[in-house]
């Protein structure tokens, strides 16, 4: 937006010197000469915007009938030099300047103000054009230090973007050199005892749930491995779905869960609220075989708000009856949920059941 006291100041400095001409002038009718240099200085605004070079023109013949008009055709040389190349300036200077001390020579030659008339209107010019380029060569200065300023930001995003890649990178070698190999150890060992005829059937049956989920573990490692190495959210498989709740309980059973799920919800749920609420039955399951191995779980899904609600409860065990666990967890369910727009509360109800609760908005029709 262009700034309104430039073109205050401009229309000032225009009417000032034509005044000051004016009244070394001496004209007949001073105030038909004012209105007609008011005029001149109102084209100053609009040169400032569009047609600079016409207007330039178009003020310089109208010398001959207002001599207030001469200090709007000066100072608008400075308008010209501020949004014009060097070519164009010097051809309005030059043409203003030949112009007008053409026709003051046919008027005045030989009279005694007439060299210092020109002189000053020559040195007004030079002064215009000069204090144009000047303003001109400050604002290209300005804007090549911005332009530099956002390249150098930029350059530091770069780096900093580079510097998190890497990171990334580390941690994702760290996680497949260490996890990885653990618990593709894991697998192997359950899976030898799976197949092992010696061993009681419960036995075998829990090494194969075992088996299964070092499996899945390393699926889930690796597409968390993908995520960090890459930059957006795609992954080496489909991640988990709504639908892939009931294998999910399934699979507790076979551990010994005894797991009831009870699907509430009607119609479609979008990917990755179905992603959401299926990393929260998944905790809750954990939770529920860490914390009480034989007691029974119910897992509610139903609509609530917009949204997709699901609630797991299950009886509290005795103490020392759970396995110990980082408690970290619950934590980042929490910070989902709360990234998405959704709750999560958890805790002890009054009945002595452990409750966690989460809600996910957003549903697609």
């Amino acid at each position: 937006m262009r700034n309104w006291r430039v073109d205050v100041g401009l229309t000032v400095l225009a009417l000032a010197l034509g005044l000051l001409f004016l009244a070394d002038d001496g004209v007949e009718h001073p105030v038909a000469d004012v209105v007609l240099g008011a005029f001149a200085c109102g084209g100053l605004v609009i040169a400032r915007r569009r047609w600079t070079v016409p207007i330039a023109v178009a003020l310089i013949p109208m010398l001959a009938v207002s001599t207030v008009s001469m200090g709007a055709s000066v100072v608008v040389l400075a308008v010209v030099a501020r949004y014009r190349s060097w070519p164009v300036t010097l051809a309005v200077a030059g043409l203003h300047a030949s112009l007008f001390v053409g026709a003051f020579t046919v008027v005045a030659h030989g009279s005694p103000e007439y060299v210092a008339a020109v002189v000053i209107v020559l040195a007004l010019d030079a002064a215009m054009v000069a204090s144009g380029k000047l303003v001109r060569s400050q604002r290209l200065l300005v804007e090549s230090w911005q332009a530099r300023a956002r390249e150098a930001e930029e350059g530091q995003r770069l780096r900093v973007e580079e510097a998190r890649h890497a990171e990334r990178e580390r941690i994702a070698r760290e996680m497949h050199d260490v996890l990885a190999h653990r618990i593709s150890l894991l697998a192997v060992h359950a899976g030898a005892l799976e197949v092992r005829k010696s061993a009681p059937e419960d036995e075998r049956r829990a090494a194969g749930v075992i088996r299964e989920s070092a499996y899945a573990a390393l699926e889930d490692l690796r597409e968390v491995i993908g995520m960090l190495r890459s930059d957006g959210d795609d992954a080496d498989r489909p991640q988990p779905t709504l639908t892939d709740v009931p294998a999910l309980v399934e699979q507790s059973r076979q551990a010994g869960v005894p797991v009831t799920l009870d699907n509430r919800s009607d119609g479609p749920v979008a990917d990755g609220v179905g992603r959401h609420v299926y990393r929260v039955v998944q905790e809750g399951l954990t939770n529920a075989r860490k914390h009480a191995p034989d007691a029974p779980v119910r897992v509610v899904l139903s609509d609530r708000d917009g949204g997709l609600a699901v609630e797991i409860t299950n009886r509290m065990s005795a103490a020392g009856a759970s396995l110990p666990g980082a408690g970290s967890g619950l934590v980042g369910l929490r910070e989902r949920m709360e990234l998405v727009g959704g709750s999560l509360e958890h805790g002890r109800t009054d009945t002595g059941d452990f409750r966690l609760s989460a809600w996910v908005p957003e549903r697609t029709p």
